[in-house]
């Protein structure tokens, strides 16, 4: 008869390891803003989520797509640093200082360098270097923006439509922090060549010092990029993210009513995300998390492992009354074969979403031949077996 098998675990936690299944825990926090994404990268557990699939203005947050796709194209070789884009009459028009935005101070007739243009935009929030690089990359900003979208659902972005390459007011040009959050992510982790350029503190270019408008990057708390936003419909947001050792969060607020209340609500909640929480890595992926007796087998036992190394993000204050518990039947009856799931392990913690992981067969383990069969049975009638 096999009969189910409940183990308590002992799980002390080590150093953190790359990719994970991750409980989902969100926590309440009170914060002004009208829209909150937090999460830990490592493994996508959600810290604090207020509206955070909540259709929005992202303003000038937005910009974070328009220079993915300008890095997916100097990684695969499609543009260089070097390359020059002309500056057209619509990009100094539609995208310069008469329209009250953001402007990299382009003018008419300029060719600039990608490099400038990517700084421009990231530094300075250039509406003009986005319509510049929209109109040399699809041949308008309609064309580009439909390459935006296109882009958005290929990357899982399902809550964002793009009208435009600036985040101009547009009723229609709507993300959501979490796609916002999503992008910031990838952004990080496709692009780690380009990805100081969100870290820059300032830009010479066209005669004028420009600085950059984060202004968790001038604060010694692990801030290293990315973006802010603002208009009058959208209030004051940031997308950010912050490393400390080997925990990276990204945060996305919106609708905050002034750029102080931006930076002081943007650092208190990254500052809540590292105090509160932490990486616990419990596996790695092999690691042999319990064995199980096996019936006519030509082993007696077969080894348990889970496939992928596993992290959870915890709340500190939890972490003491953690469990971890390997349920599954023994005698396991042979044959089995390698990878076969034959159980699960179980991890819970108070207010945690409970997370469960398919237990797997180390090894395959065959069975016994006739007369192995025979003799075990026999022994099990006349002694009683090991089970």
């Amino acid at each position: 008869m096999l009969i189910s098998r409940h183990k308590h675990i002992s799980v002390l936690a080590a150093a953190a390891f790359t990719f994970v299944c991750a409980a989902s825990s969100v926590h309440a926090l009170e914060t002004p803003a009208s829209h909150v994404y937090l999460v830990d990268t490592e493994t996508n557990t959600v810290l604090l989520d207020k509206n955070g699939d909540e259709l929005m203005a992202p303003a000038s947050m937005s910009k974070l797509m328009t220079l993915y796709m300008v890095f997916e194209r100097l990684k695969d070789g499609r543009l260089s640093l070097d390359d020059k884009f002309y500056v057209s009459e619509n990009a100094w028009r539609n995208g310069g200082e008469s329209t009250g935005g953001s402007t990299m101070f382009l003018e008419p007739a300029m060719r600039v360098r990608v490099e400038d243009l990517i700084r421009g935009i990231i530094v300075q929030s250039g509406n003009d270097a986005c319509i510049v690089i929209a109109e040399a990359l699809s041949g308008s900003e309609e064309a580009f923006a439909e390459e935006m979208n296109a882009k958005a659902r290929e990357l899982g972005m399902t809550n964002s439509t793009f009208k435009n390459s600036t985040g101009w007011p547009n009723p229609d040009h709507r993300l959501s922090a979490h796609d916002l959050a999503h992008l910031a992510k990838l952004t990080v982790e496709h692009f780690p060549e380009f990805y100081h350029y969100y870290s820059e503190h300032s830009f010479f270019f066209n005669g004028i010092k420009q600085s950059n408008r984060n202004p968790l990057i001038y604060k010694d708390m692990g801030a290293d990029g990315l973006k802010t936003g603002h208009t009058e419909e959208s209030g004051y947001g940031l997308t950010a993210s912050a490393k400390r050792k080997d925990r990276r969060l990204v945060l996305v607020v919106n609708g905050l009513a002034s750029k102080k209340m931006r930076s002081t609500e943007s650092e208190r909640l990254l500052e809540w995300g590292f105090r509160e929480f932490d990486n616990y890595a419990l596996f790695k992926a092999g690691d042999v998390v319990t064995d199980a007796k096996v019936w006519l087998g030509e082993k007696p036992s077969v080894a348990l492992v889970i496939e992928n190394d596993l992290t959870l993000t915890l709340p500190k204050r939890v972490r003491p009354d953690m469990k971890v518990t390997a349920t599954f039947q023994e005698p396991l009856p042979a044959p089995i074969l390698k990878g076969q799931r034959l159980g699960t392990l179980s991890i819970t913690a108070p207010d945690v979403a409970p997370v469960e992981i398919p237990l797997l067969a180390a090894e395959s383990v065959e069975q016994l031949g006739l007369v192995g069969r025979l003799g075990a049975a026999l022994d099990y009638i006349l002694w009683g077996g090991s089970y």
